[in-house]
């Protein structure tokens, strides 16, 4: 599979104090390690195993995912912004890479 691509949907530009919806969704296998190849190999474990969203630098969510999570995994979840800042997301891979992304908001 080519790189794993992270990718955030959500508003640039809000009010302070609302919440808002922030959905995420990252191209990923996310193999088990429980299939075996045409040569009745097992395939080895690759998964996102966990995600973590910071703003401003401070964490404000983070989940552990397991190998029953599927494919191309989404999460969305609400968030309330205190003030104009950065939105920094990251899903670390079973092998220690880590796939980033940053969205900024504004207040208007």
């Amino acid at each position: 599979m080519a790189n794993p691509t992270p990718r955030v949907r959500m508003p640039a530009q809000v009010k302070a104090g609302q919440v808002i919806e922030v959905k995420t969704l990252i191209s990923h296998e996310m193999e088990t390690g429980q299939r075996k190849d045409a040569e009745g190999k097992t395939i080895p474990r690759k998964i996102i195993k966990s995600f973590s969203a910071k703003f401003n630098g401070k964490e404000i969510f983070r989940s552990e995912w397991h190998p029953a999570v599927s494919a191309n995994p989404y999460l969305g979840f609400f968030v309330k912004v205190p003030e104009a800042g950065t939105f920094e997301f990251a899903w670390v891979d079973d092998d220690g890479a880590v796939y980033k992304s940053e969205q900024k908001v504004t207040i208007g």
